[in-house]
Parts: structure tokens; sequence; C-alpha cells
């Protein structure tokens, strides 16, 4: 299955910022709006610097709250669904946020996300028009899923191309948000380039509100740990390393060029 280019996935969850609504903090639905969408918009401005493309997994609802960000975003991006809102999920869902972020974005819009990756029907998702899914994270994560016995790489569900969060071949270093801002560079930088030269696939993905200022968003240490200027500052860091190592792509184009092989 591995492609003879290396290529390199990364995405950003864009949601109504309600994180700090599970540890009890009250945030209205304007606060959250308003720092998604100043996530969002330093992000957009990061990928403009850098020059990298990114896939944003949005929810139906952030769209219609920041109309001009999300017509920013697709004109040099590729819009996957996040579902209708983020705090909620039923399977009708699917459908009404696909169209929704259709008609937003101007894109086909073929790719979903669940929030908190968590599980959905498979064939929901193909049901509602999608091609492909990134919503597993192959790794025991305390207090939300183990998914050690799934597969690591890109495989099927039928005809739906799932595409799992990266983590290093063998001992599954995990990757995600929360290893990027816990770990150090070194080992996050080392499982990267295993996935790259073992799998020919890194996906990897963030949040646009980790790259504001969180020291009085009630968030835990270990959701904060790299912020603001600090998390842009890594963030460039690691793309430019990255750069001599793959090719920045996107979803839909990757899952077309090799879902034979998948």
């Amino acid at each position: 299955m591995r492609p003879t280019d290396p290529t390199i996935l990364l995405s950003f969850d864009v949601e109504e910022f309600d994180a700090p609504l599970e540890r009890g903090r009250d945030l209205s639905m304007e606060q959250q709006m308003e720092v998604g969408g100043r996530g969002q918009a330093r992000v957009l401005d990061m990928l403009d610097r850098l020059g990298v493309p990114a896939t944003m997994f949005t929810t139906a609802s952030f769209a219609a709250w920041h109309p001009a960000l999300q017509r920013r975003a697709a004109a040099k991006h590729e819009i996957g669904s996040h579902g209708r809102v983020h705090r909620t999920f039923e399977n009708a869902d699917l459908a009404i946020s696909r169209q929704a972020l259709r008609a937003s974005s101007g894109q086909e819009v073929l790719g979903f996300r669940r929030a908190r990756l968590q599980p959905t029907d498979p064939q929901a998702i193909l049901d509602a028009g999608y091609l492909w899914d990134s919503s597993e994270n192959p790794i025991f994560l305390p207090g939300r899923y183990n998914n050690l016995t799934k597969p690591r790489v890109p495989y099927r569900k039928g005809a739906l191309v799932e595409l799992p969060i990266s983590a290093s071949p063998a001992v599954r270093f995990p990757l995600f948000w929360l290893a990027w801002k816990n770990f150090p560079m070194a080992l996050v930088r080392d499982a990267s380039a295993r996935c790259l030269e073992h799998d020919g696939l890194l996906n990897v993905f963030w949040h646009p509100w980790e790259f504001l200022d969180l020291a009085t968003s009630g968030l835990p240490r270990y959701m904060r740990a790299v912020d603001g200027e600090r998390a842009c500052d890594r963030f460039a860091s690691y793309v430019d390393w990255l750069r001599p190592r793959g090719r920045f792509g996107t979803f839909t184009p990757w899952v077309r060029a090799h879902a034979a092989s998948i």
C-alpha cells in the first residue's frame, strides 16, 4: 500500500470552543464561537505563511456562524465534516452537516471526522454521501477509547475508507494533538519519521483554539501545555522539519489515488 511519495496530511477540527464546558465552566455559544473564530483566523494566517494545505473538519454550526472564515478556508484548503454541532451527534447529522458544508464551501465534502473520535456506523456515513472517514485513533487513551486491536494504517469498512490518526509502527507512539503538546518533540519527530518511512503516510491533527493563549480557559494543564505563540512556533518548526520528508496533501486526493490498493 505504501506510496512511493510519502504524504503528510495536516488537519484541524474547526469547532465551537466547548472543551471548558466538560470541566464545569459556563461559556455562552457566543463566547465559544468567538474563541473558535479567533483560533481559526490564526491558523489560516499561519498556514498562509507556511504555504501548506490542510483539511478543515468543520462543524456546520461553526461554518454558519463564521461564513467569511469558512469561505477563506475553502479557498485554499479541503473542507471535511465534523458534524452538525460539536457536543451532540445523531446519524441524521451526517447528511445535514454535509449539505450545509457543501453550500458554505462550494466543495463536494467527502470526508467525515466524528467529534472526540467516537465510533459511527460506517453504512450511515456512506449513506450520507461520504467517501472516507478519519475518526479512529489506533491507541489506548484512558477514559476515552482503546483501539489497540484496530488497524494502524488506512483500511476499508466495506466501501468506506478509514484513515486512522497516525501512530508509530510497533509501539504505536501517539501523534495526535495531546501527544504533540506533551511529549518532547524529539520523540514526536522520530515517530513521525517512522510513519512516513514505514507507511508512506502521516495523518496528524489539532484544534484552532490550541493556538490561542489558554491560561484563563479553565482547561487542565495537559490540554494547554503548549498554546498561543509557543504552539505557533512549534507548529512552524514541525512543518519545516517535515518538508524534506514528504509531500503535503489533503485527504480526498490521497484516497482517490490509493483507494484501489487499500
